[in-house]
């Protein structure tokens, strides 16, 4: 039986509206390293933050909160609380409620990226065997994705090629091809788009041409 306790009881969507607010409002005053520079800081500053810019130049100038917009979020903002089985702070008790659908995220993963929605296999050997490959599919694609989360972060800009799918497309691109001295080489260079993804799991391209003399080495062994 759980010792139920309560570990937090709080302005919920309220606490994180001020938290989101704030955190906006340091880096724009942080800002000031842009002043007179043209630099976008993004819808998500836009909503909330009134943001000045030199007509002819299109340079950053100034910042100026909206209120009315926080005010009415925060108006609309609730309240709920949370009972939990051990005793915890607020912040990671929120934190565990809002990771819940971790595992509703994997099991749909599972089903839309590894098409899982149906066995197609005649034993039950055959389909514990699927199931295990396709779970250790579903925890590299987790960590894939994670790591090119993580990098995303350290970009000024979101490029659409830090998805996993089309990290995997674009890697795929990373050819050998047999030259006429019957050696394989890179067909091409490695892309700067390449790199960044590469980058997120600690690799670069002299990792790549390393990878290719080796397994040149070993096709040649094979020959």
């Amino acid at each position: 039986m759980f010792s139920e306790t309560l570990s937090a009881c709080q302005s919920g969507s309220r606490n994180w509206t001020i938290e989101s607010c704030e955190l906006m409002s340091i880096k724009l005053l942080d800002a000031e390293e842009y002043q007179n520079k043209v630099k976008e800081f993004g819808p998500g500053f836009e909503k909330y933050f009134t943001l000045h810019y030199d007509e002819k130049t299109q340079a950053f100038v100034l910042t100026e909160e909206r209120c009315s917009v926080v005010e009415r979020e925060l108006d609309l903002a609730g309240y709920f609380c949370i009972i939990t089985s051990e005793k915890m702070s607020a912040k990671e008790a929120i934190e565990l409620y809002k990771s819940r659908d971790t595992s509703e995220k994997l099991f749909r993963g599972d089903k839309s990226y590894l098409g899982n929605k149906s066995i197609r296999v005649y034993s039950e050997e055959s389909a514990r065997a699927k199931i295990f490959v396709e779970f250790v599919a579903m925890i590299l694609r987790c960590k894939m994705y994670t790591k090119l989360k993580e990098e995303m972060k350290k970009l000024e800009k979101k490029p659409n090629y830090m998805t996993v799918p089309a990290a995997l497309k674009e890697l795929e691109k990373i050819e050998m091809v047999r030259q006429l001295d019957n050696v394989y080489r890179l067909d091409h260079a490695v892309t700067a788009n390449q790199k960044t993804i590469l980058n997120a799991f600690g690799l670069d391209a002299n990792h790549i041409k390393y990878y290719a003399s080796e397994l040149s080495k070993e096709l040649k062994k094979a020959e």
